[in-house]
Parts: C-alpha cells; structure tokens; sequence
C-alpha cells in the first residue's frame, strides 16, 4: 500500500464510521438507562428522509438538519409513550417501529414525490459542509484523512467526549446511570424513572437523527430505499461490547468502520460481491462472539476463586 492508499482507506473510515458512533451514541444513551435500543435503525432512517425533505423544501442545509434531528427525537418519543405510558413490552414495540418505518418512510417519499426508491430526482437536497482544517491538511498522510471531512464526522468525536462527560460528571446523568442499575431504589431516593427514560429515549433520538442526517446530508444527497442497511444493529452491537462507555462505543464503532471500508475496497477486485457486502456483519458476529467467549472465560474464574 502507498501513501496515497494509506490516506484515501483512512479518510474512508472515518467517513464510513460516523453514522455508526451517532448509533453506537444512540444505544449507549439508552444502555446506562438500563434499556435496550433496537430502534436506533428508525431512527436514523427517518432523520435521513426529513433531513432531506425539510432542506430541499427550505434551500436550507441547517433547517433540513435541525428536522433531522427532531424526527429521531418524536421516533424516540413515540417508543416512550408506548413502553412507559402505554405499558407496551421494549421489544416488541421496538421490532414494530423498525418495520413501520422501514415501510412508511418509502410510504412518505413515495405520497411525497412519485418515487419508491430514491429522491435524488424529485428533490434537491442540500449536504452538511466539508471542513478544511487550517494546518492539519498539510500534514503528510493524517492531513488528507482527518482534514476535509464533512462536518458530522467531526460532530461525532466531539459529541462522544460530551456525552461523556454528561453521564459521568453531571448530576443528571448520575441519575441516568443510578435508573440503569435498579431502577426501584433510584424511585426510592426521589429519581423520577418516567422522567429518565423520557430523557434517554429523547437523547438517543437525537443522537440517531444526527446520524440520519449524515446518511442523506453527508454520505449522500439524497434518501434511498433502506439506506441505512444495519447500521443502527452495528451501533448497537458497538454500544453492548462496552457497555454503553460513550467513548468505548466510538472506538467500536472506528473498528466497524474499517471493516466497511474494506468491504469497499475488496469491491474493487474479483472477490465475490455478496460475501463483500457480507463482511462489515461478519465482523460483528466474530467480534460478539469473541467478547462473549472472553466474559464466560471471566465469569468462570471469579465462581472458581
């Protein structure tokens, strides 16, 4: 591999893995809370059609991002009203907003602008900037991977150390993390359960909106058919491996992104184009397991001793 290939495979990843930490992001919100968040796919996916749609209707990048976000936030909600309010099981709430949206966000476009699978066509939607970043572009090799990212890319660092930062240090996230453990004796200490899971539900909206956005404002310039392929499953898996450790999830996250990204290049060559597409899952698995077989190897010593 040449310089030119070591920068062009590194400036991918970072690319590839963004939506994956704002859904790694997302899971760990919820994880902390003591719940468990297989929505961050719906989330995502609508934050990319209202991203679109919102800024081809306004001319307006920013405004399509700010619907963006809120469309993820009112899918979190939803799951909230459902499982909190309306005492609906997690799960089986979650599995059918995931087949809702998959179905109704085609179902919009479609009432919307004719089309099915793609709006390119119908609507102009504008794209999130690319940053240059004054000095650091010049820097052999980590200039041309970090420097001239989409801002989102950058968005997702920063947000991973804030997020941090929130959970551990502030008091509100004390009360996070204290519902996530029992959440019986935080009620008993004055904590509004309700309230938390409001909270964390709302945040992790935000958090997939975002990565949505990136998708349809960033990745591409436009919604396609089941454009987020996973990647809301993959920020989960990257969430679980860490325990929902903001920070944790990022580098999870960077580690599936490179995964995608040689997929992407291994599309280049003669290798077979359905294991290609196979791999960023395959790595997952592998990954899950290996994790699995480590904590059992774990708990196995602590019952010895």
């Amino acid at each position: 591999m040449n310089v030119r290939m070591v920068s062009s495979f590194g400036f991918q990843v970072m690319r590839l893995s963004t939506p994956l930490i704002f859904a790694a992001l997302s899971a760990a919100v919820c994880e902390k809370a003591g719940l468990f968040n297989m929505a961050a796919e719906s989330m995502m996916l609508w934050g990319a059609l209202i991203g679109v749609i919102v800024s081809g209707i306004t001319k307006s990048a920013l405004v399509g991002f700010l619907a963006a976000m809120a469309a993820g936030a009112v899918t979190g909600i939803l799951i909230w009203v459902a499982t909190v309010k309306g005492k609906a099981d997690l799960m089986l709430a979650q599995i059918a907003i995931n087949l809702a949206s998959a179905g109704g966000t085609i179902f919009l476009l479609f009432a919307l602008t004719g089309e099915k699978s793609n709006s390119a066509v119908a609507i102009k939607s504008l794209a999130m900037p690319k940053v240059t970043i004054p000095g650091v572009s010049a820097i052999p090799v980590i200039g041309r991977i970090v420097s001239g990212q989409n801002v989102l890319s950058y968005g997702a660092i920063l947000i991973s150390i804030v997020l941090y930062i929130f959970i551990f240090k502030s008091k509100t996230g004390h009360h996070i993390r204290a519902v996530g453990e029992n959440p019986h004796a935080a009620e008993s200490v004055g904590i509004s359960v309700p309230k938390v899971y409001f909270l964390s539900w709302l945040i992790a909206g935000i958090l997939g909106g975002i990565g949505g956005a990136f998708m349809s404002m960033g990745y591409l310039t436009s919604f396609t058919k089941n454009m987020v392929a996973g990647r809301g499953y993959i920020g989960l898996c990257a969430s679980s491996m860490v325990g929902g450790n903001p920070i944790g999830a990022m580098f999870c996250a960077l580690i599936f992104g490179v995964a995608d990204a040689a997929s992407n290049q291994l599309q280049l060559t003669n290798a077979p184009a359905d294991l290609v597409l196979m791999m960023p899952y395959i790595v997952t698995i592998v990954v899950l397991v290996v994790l699995s077989v480590i904590k059992y190897g774990r708990a196995r010593r602590r019952t010895k001793v």
